[in-house]
């Protein structure tokens, strides 16, 4: 199977090449050619199989130069108890009759990032050994919170392999940068930018396509590739844990095969949901894909009307990881459901010079055809949080909320009643100061105190990770302006 930019379709590379490259160089986002399928059979079979067992199969029909026997290695190893507090690794919960919460925070950083950057890793250091690629490989990541953490631990100390992480200064919740400043590891560095994250995506993005870096760290041996999800090796393993949970909700008897299910799901850069969109394409029974945004909406509006507008005032939220203006992902769809490059380069061209673009009626149509959508406040995602807890004994966290409290609202809405699977992507605890006080508590305590006071408050147990924080050593405190973002890169590479 063969991988195309969304700018150029005749820039057509194998899996391994896509996955070393990252981004296209022409600033497109590589996207396979085709779309396996899947019949209701093979998911029954899935069903009955482990989490890695499912993620391999899932991966080798994306990845025909990679072996079963080695994405099942791989898939062992990023999902195993060494780095999972579960052995379903994403488990389905059921909050009510209608209503089912799918874990994504259960891995070494707790937040869903874990499940592909897990993952990444060993598709990484796999695909440099197929292309034949000597150099070493620098990871640029941009991070709203989570990415960031978890391609550190992804990577960290992995041979041939530099990370580096740029994250918005104060834009990140105090556990998310305790996360990523205390990070261990000989190969990993981290550097917080002056500004919001789009700030710092676009960055890297332009980072990637400065040709004069590149040739520079060429000679020093180095080259660079993403860890951001708009690398495809960062997007595949996203697609296995929606299957998967198909086919728990098959398992636990909650529907009958071929049975239609939502799913809502929090979503600021698009990566996760659009992973929910390619399971749909690939033949599993999901019904609508709720897309739920906090403040910075763009999605939302997008979606409702078709124009996508980056030019808004940004708000910095209880929900940071989904503080994003520009939606990568959306590229991506944008290709799907337009099947023209040249549409696809002109909405990318009038994004860039102008801050918006407006698609055709009928890549409109195909958008609402997929996906519905809505945002909420802080304040009505904290009265959801205070809610669940109070009424279900459950504990969501920011970003979790804000999908629950878009679902109440497209159910009343819409009258909806589907069986709607909402993805959770962080533990509460990566959050402990907006729970608190989601939970009445506003007085809280300094630094990890916090976690003690979370756990004392609702009688759950932080998760390891996070507990471990307590007295490391800050690594990393470099703080720099977005337009010199080049020059951390350059003297990190040094």
């Amino acid at each position: 199977m063969y991988y195309v930019s969304t700018r150029d379709s005749s820039r057509r590379l194998t899996a391994s090449q896509a996955i070393v490259e990252g981004l296209s160089r022409d600033g497109g986002l590589y996207l396979p050619e085709e779309i396996p399928q899947l019949t209701m059979d093979e998911i029954k079979a899935l069903a009955a199989l482990s989490y890695p067992e499912r993620a391999a199969k899932l991966m080798k029909l994306y990845l025909d130069e990679f072996t079963g026997e080695e994405l099942l290695g791989f898939a062992k190893n990023a999902y195993g108890p060494a780095k999972f507090d579960t052995p379903a690794a994403a488990p389905v919960v059921k909050l009510t009759e209608n209503t089912y919460i799918q874990e994504l925070w259960h891995g070494p950083t707790c937040a869903f990032k874990d499940m592909a950057l897990q993952m990444l890793p060993y598709l990484l250091t796999a695909s440099l050994k197929k292309t034949g690629e000597e150099k070493t490989v620098c990871i640029l990541v941009a991070t709203s919170g989570d990415t960031g953490k978890a391609a550190l631990e992804g990577f960290r100390d992995v041979d041939r392999t530099k990370i580096l992480v740029f994250y918005p200064d104060g834009g990140v919740s105090e556990m998310q940068k305790l996360q990523m400043v205390t990070q261990e590891g000989k190969n990993v560095g981290v550097c917080a930018v002056r500004g919001n994250f789009d700030d710092a995506q676009t960055g890297v993005k332009r980072i990637f396509s400065d040709e004069a870096l590149r040739e520079e760290l060429a000679v020093r041996g180095y080259f660079l590739s993403s860890a951001n999800s708009i690398n495809w090796g960062r997007l595949l393993p996203q697609i296995v844990y929606y299957v998967s949970a198909y086919c728990d909700l098959l398992n636990a008897g909650a529907v009958s095969a071929g049975e239609r299910v939502n799913f809502c799901v929090p979503t600021g850069n698009f990566g996760n949901i659009l992973s929910g969109f390619y399971a749909k394409k690939m033949g599993v029974p999901i019904g609508r894909l709720i897309c739920a945004s906090n403040e910075n909406n763009v999605l939302t509006d997008f979606i409702r009307t078709g124009t996508y507008d980056r030019n808004r005032p940004f708000y910095q939220t209880a929900s940071p990881s989904m503080d994003i203006l520009i939606s990568s992902n959306l590229e991506r769809l944008l290709s799907l459901l337009s099947g023209s490059d040249e549409e696809v380069r002109g909405y990318m061209q009038r994004l860039s010079e102008t801050g918006k673009y407006t698609v055709s009626d009928r890549v409109l149509r195909a958008v609402q055809a997929e996906f519905s959508c809505g945002f909420c406040t802080d304040a009505q995602g904290a009265q959801t949080i205070g809610k669940t807890f109070r009424e279900k004994q459950y504990l969501l966290d920011t970003h979790t909320a804000v999908a629950c409290t878009v679902l109440d609202a497209y159910r009343a809405e819409t009258g909806d009643e589907t069986l709607t699977v909402v993805e959770s992507t962080a533990s509460p605890f990566k959050f402990c100061a907006s729970v608190l006080d989601a939970l009445g508590v506003a007085e809280h305590a300094p630094g990890t105190g916090v976690l003690s006071q979370l756990t004392a408050e609702t009688g759950r147990p932080a998760p390891k990770p996070l507990a471990s924080l307590a007295g490391k050593p800050v690594r990393f405190g470099q703080i720099t302006d977005k337009a010199d973002m080049r020059a951390v890169v350059a003297e990190f590479l040094r």
